[in-house]
């Protein structure tokens, strides 16, 4: 049974379902399944690795998808933004930063501005931005994220959005991975949600299969939030935020440590990319929800 609501209106499709932009993760494969299932798919424009996003939106095919970046990336390479509208996307969908910049652009391409907002000063500025989407991210999520849990935030910024811009949209994500979240999130005042770990975990996901092991094996008080996945990887993501995981073996060494992490340098860096590439889970770390 389909659920109508202002989202499947707005964007035509069958389900209020959209597929969260994840790094490594949400491919062609990925948001063209989303997207022929009745939902949005969107290809993770991520950290804005030019070669990858194109092939990936190719690999799409004729699927109608959108794209998503992580916003602080795009402000180091704002060309991308161009080539990607340039392929006529539905949505852009923008977080980890300020949309602003690149609103005009996105709306003037025709696209959906989609904003991921982890906080009320967040959700203030993309209502500011002129964002025809607004996602209210909560902690629950896998990857980056902030502090906020979505059972509060999201009727939070539901209410603000109503009183300030009604025609705006509100999504919620984190922690929503079958039909009870989805319907939670309904009752909250969201038009919709934005899936995550559910989708990581299809076959379709470029995740790595041992990784996706890992997940399913796992429960949500096998995560935590840490920023030492970042240090390893050398991102220089903001201070405000951190990525849910797995634990492993590496969190529990080096959580809390940051500073000796740092310190240890390249070592440790190779050792966490080496074991990325091969799947080992125990270095590596699985980025995923408290859905798990």
């Amino acid at each position: 049974m389909a659920i109508a609501t202002r989202l499947t209106e707005r964007l035509g499709i069958r389900h209020p379902i959209i597929l969260a932009p994840m790094a490594k993760a949400s491919g062609g494969a990925l948001a063209a399944a989303v997207s022929h299932s009745g939902g949005l798919g969107l290809v993770a424009g991520a950290y804005c690795n030019r070669d990858w996003v194109k092939r990936e939106i190719r690999n799409a095919g004729n699927a109608r998808i959108g794209v998503g970046f992580i916003t602080w990336a795009l402000e180091k390479a704002p060309e991308l933004l161009s080539e990607v509208l340039a392929s006529k996307p539905a949505a852009v969908f923008l977080s980890f930063g300020d949309p602003g910049p690149f609103a005009d652009e996105i709306k003037a391409a025709g696209a959906t501005l989609i904003v991921q907002v982890q906080a009320m000063p967040d959700a203030r500025n993309a209502v500011a931005a002129g964002a025809d989407i607004i996602v209210a991210q909560g902690s629950e999520a896998g990857g980056h994220g902030e502090r906020r849990a979505t059972m509060t935030f999201v009727p939070e910024v539901a209410d603000y959005v109503r009183a300030h811009a009604s025609d705006t949209l509100v999504l919620a994500a984190g922690g929503i991975a079958d039909g009870r979240g989805l319907a939670a999130a309904l009752s909250l005042g969201a038009d919709g949600a934005v899936i995550g770990s559910r989708f990581w975990a299809s076959r379709e996901s470029l995740a790595h299969p041992n990784m996706i092991d890992a997940g399913i094996a796992a429960d949500g008080d096998a995560t935590i939030r840490s920023s030492v996945m970042d240090i390893a990887r050398r991102l220089d993501w903001p201070k405000r935020f951190t990525a849910r995981v797995l634990k492993n073996a590496f969190t529990d060494r080096w959580h809390g440590r940051e500073d000796e992490l740092i310190a240890a340098g390249e070592p440790e860096v190779k050792r966490w990319g080496d074991a990325w590439e091969a799947g080992d889970v125990t270095v590596a770390n699985t980025f995923v929800g408290e859905a798990a």
